[in-house]
């Protein structure tokens, strides 16, 4: 089934065994089938349904922290340029062409503009260090307790994948003061099964898919240069992340979120090095965040610079899987084991690397991989993007 839904393209699909198929609008009603639909009975069905339903919450919000918050380019320019007083010319400030996501303290100068578009793609494979496509990640069990393996389990598995392009653009309104935005355009699909294993015996309990297309959720930004010497700065820049994306497709956080962040740099010939910190507010999540990255680029070659990146989120709406053991309801000397939220409160930290190439004028071309080093939330092994920027 296709339909149009808030500016999105959705397709889905969810089958209950034995072969009854129905059709869904949203990813997060796919989640829900996939989550909730309990088949084996323990005696104790409030329990059951609390569980799962607090399972689906705990998953679907994971998800949706995750997708609709990657980081999006920054609006730094690759060409920043500023006076030279002793010559009364306008000159390029640094060699390099500085980060991916991490901001510039200075401006691209008053009337000079820049366009961009990159493209990424990310295939997430782990939610807090579970395996999501092995058909290991356990929603129920039940088991003696003499017995190492249950008599009774079901598991999910989970298949993510998430493709972005995003258009950006900056201008410099003065010397200290310029303004930018960005939209992102997603392709979000999501493939999933619920197996159960009772006495020895499996099958398949649901499966479902669904493919959600459409605009993401936009950001307007502005940047004010406070301090700028020769060999960097300071500045303070302001990022608002507009709900235009669909929440029940994760495509968008369904309110506003509002992101202030402290710039400082150091710019000197051929070297970058950039700190930025800040707080965010609203958006998906319920109370503030905060954020922190660091950036070095060199310029190696005139027209080449390598960055290296790294990004850091303490995000305390999100909640990590975890597992509560109870004595089963029915069964004397048995334990039953449910997928449940953890204490709320998670550190994401990632690093860039790649690099920027100036084939000629200001045309630049760039390419970087993005890893996590932690395993907080959903995770994908490497996550590449390429970006082409023009500047005049």
């Amino acid at each position: 089934m296709k339909m149009s839904l808030r500016g999105a393209m959705v397709c889905a699909v969810m089958t209950l065994a034995p072969g009854t198929v129905f059709a869904q609008s949203t990813v997060t009603e796919i989640v829900s089938f996939l989550v909730t639909n309990q088949a084996v009975r323990t005696g104790a069905p409030e329990r059951d349904r609390e569980a799962a339903e607090i399972t689906r919450d705990t998953i679907t919000r994971a998800l949706l922290l995750n997708l609709t918050s990657v980081p999006i380019a920054t609006s730094s320019s690759g060409f920043l340029y500023r006076l030279n007083p002793q010559l009364g010319t306008v000159e390029r400030a640094t060699d390099s062409f500085g980060g991916y996501f991490v901001e510039r303290a200075l401006t691209a100068g008053h009337g000079r503009a820049s366009f961009g578009i990159s493209g990424t793609t990310a295939s997430f494979d782990r939610l807090d260090d579970e395996d999501l496509r092995s058909g290991t990640l356990l929603t129920f069990a039940a088991k003696l307790r003499d017995e190492a393996v249950p008599f009774d389990s079901e598991t999910l598995t989970l298949k993510v994948r998430s493709s972005t392009m995003t258009a950006y653009a900056s201008v410099g309104i003065t010397d200290r003061f310029e303004i930018g935005g960005a939209v992102p355009f997603v392709r979000l699909t999501l493939e999933g099964q619920r197996v159960s294993v009772t006495r020895g015996e499996t099958f398949l309990e649901a499966s479902g898919s669904a493919t959600a297309s459409g605009i993401a959720d936009a950001a307007v930004r502005a940047k004010y240069t406070l301090v700028a010497g020769r060999n960097g700065g300071a500045a303070i820049a302001a990022e608002w992340r507009l709900p235009t994306g669909n929440e029940d497709n994760l495509l968008g956080a369904g309110a506003t979120a509002f992101r202030v962040i402290g710039i400082a740099a150091l710019e000197r010939g051929p070297l970058m090095l950039s700190g930025n910190a800040g707080i965010v507010r609203g958006g998906a999540g319920v109370s503030d965040e905060f954020v922190a990255g660091g950036a070095a680029a060199v310029a190696v070659h005139p027209r080449l610079s390598l960055t290296g990146e790294v990004l850091a989120r303490d995000v305390a709406d999100l909640r990590p899987i975890a597992y509560s053991t109870q004595p089963h309801p029915t069964i004397a000397g048995a334990d039953t084991i449910r997928l449940v939220a953890g204490d709320p409160g998670r550190l994401i930290a990632g690093a860039i690397t790649g690099f920027k190439w100036n084939p000629s004028g200001t045309l630049v071309i760039g390419a970087n991989v993005r890893w996590n080093f932690t395993t907080a939330g959903l995770t994908a092994p490497l996550t590449p993007s390429v970006a082409l920027e023009y500047s005049f």
